[in-house]
Order: structure tokens, then C-alpha cells, then sequence
């Protein structure tokens, strides 16, 4: 798979994660909701870590410079 997330995409993305992440631990820690948040921080995360978003990839959207 070729990379379609850019720089400035990745960035939000990070930044996201990093808030639910913090959410989840932090704020919502040792309830339902906080680990739900927690897990689901992982997806933003990874997405701009690897630079590929499968959804992108499913509407033919790219952010990134060829």
C-alpha cells in the first residue's frame, strides 16, 4: 500500500490519539469509557505512524505530496 496521510494529517492524527490516549488514562481512567478510549487512540495513532489510512485508501483520498 502506498502512503496517502501527510505530514500536516499525520500531525492531527498524532496529536488525536495523544488526546484520547490522555482521556482514557488520564481523566476516564478505570471505567469502561476510559478504556474504550484508550483502545480506540491506538487507530489515529497508528494510521499516522505508518502513513496509510485504509479508509482514505477506500474513498481515493490522499493528503500527501507525490
Amino acid at each position: 500500500m502506498s502512503t496517502n496521510v501527510g505530514i500536516v494529517d499525520r500531525l492531527l492524527r498524532l496529536s488525536l490519539g495523544g488526546l484520547l490516549l490522555y482521556l482514557g488514562l488520564g481523566v476516564y481512567g478505570g471505567t469502561a469509557l476510559g478504556v474504550g478510549l484508550a483502545i480506540f487512540s491506538a487507530i489515529p495513532a497508528l494510521t499516522a505512524l505508518v502513513g496509510v489510512c485504509p479508509l482514505y485508501g477506500l474513498l481515493g483520498i490522499k493528503t500527501c505530496q507525490s
